[in-house]
């Protein structure tokens, strides 16, 4: 499968890259990083859904099934678009990885950023060359309910204050290094809930985009 979503071959300002298994996507993905976008310019941000996460359980629906999830969710916003890269993989996807791949795909001036969750900001000494992270591009921290704001080792604690920035410009004007707090809607939700929420019957309209639930429905996921 080509990667026909990929980011443009061009330096075309910040973009940022947002990886999940998106089992399913729903609001508490989108609204966040939409959030994000206006508050620090982002150009694009490029949706990575998981084949084999190495830190959590494996998705309940096909990676077609994820992909074509992702793909109705994003239709007609132009923030948007997908890589597929990592549901090709048959082994864990590492985001390091990755993020080496795309910096040498795209270079060495261009902007490039990393959307995580406090949640995973806090655990982020526990990913496979994390330290290799800032090497590779910005990171972009989406807040999340419940979550502390800082770490508790004073090692990691001063790794962010070194790295931190809540300057925008300086994201837009240099390609990696700073990590951004970004203030974004505290949506309480997980993809766990909302599937348990489905085996239940429960409404997830408010939760969901409706082209997503509908395609959810049509081929019988999250049923017991």
């Amino acid at each position: 499968m080509v990667n026909q979503f990929a980011f443009p071959k061009k330096n075309t300002g910040l973009q940022a890259l947002f990886g999940g298994t998106f089992d399913p996507i729903h609001y508490g993905h989108l609204r966040p990083v939409q959030a994000l976008a206006k508050q620090v310019g982002l150009q694009k941000v490029l949706l990575l859904p998981n084949h084999v996460p190495p830190h959590r359980p494996q998705p309940e629906a096909s990676p077609s099934q994820r992909l074509e999830m992702v793909k109705l969710a994003i239709q007609g916003n132009p923030l948007f678009t997908i890589d597929t890269r990592e549901l090709e993989k048959n082994s864990p996807s590492y985001t390091i990885e990755t993020l080496t791949e795309l910096r040498q795909e795209k270079g060495s001036t261009q902007p490039l950023a990393f959307i995580i969750g406090q949640d995973s900001l806090l655990s982020i000494n526990t990913w496979h060359g994390w330290d290799k992270i800032l090497d590779n591009c910005h990171l972009l921290v989406c807040s999340r309910p419940g979550y502390a704001t800082q770490f508790t080792d004073p090692k990691m604690q001063a790794w962010l204050s070194q790295h931190k920035t809540a300057q925008p410009e300086k994201l837009r004007s240099t390609p990696h290094g700073y990590i951004f707090l970004g203030d974004t809607p505290l949506i309480n939700i997980s993809a766990t809930e909302i599937r348990q929420k489905l085996i239940a019957g429960d409404s997830c309209r408010d939760l969901i985009p409706e082209a997503v639930l509908q395609y959810i429905h049509q081929q019988g996921l999250y049923q017991r």
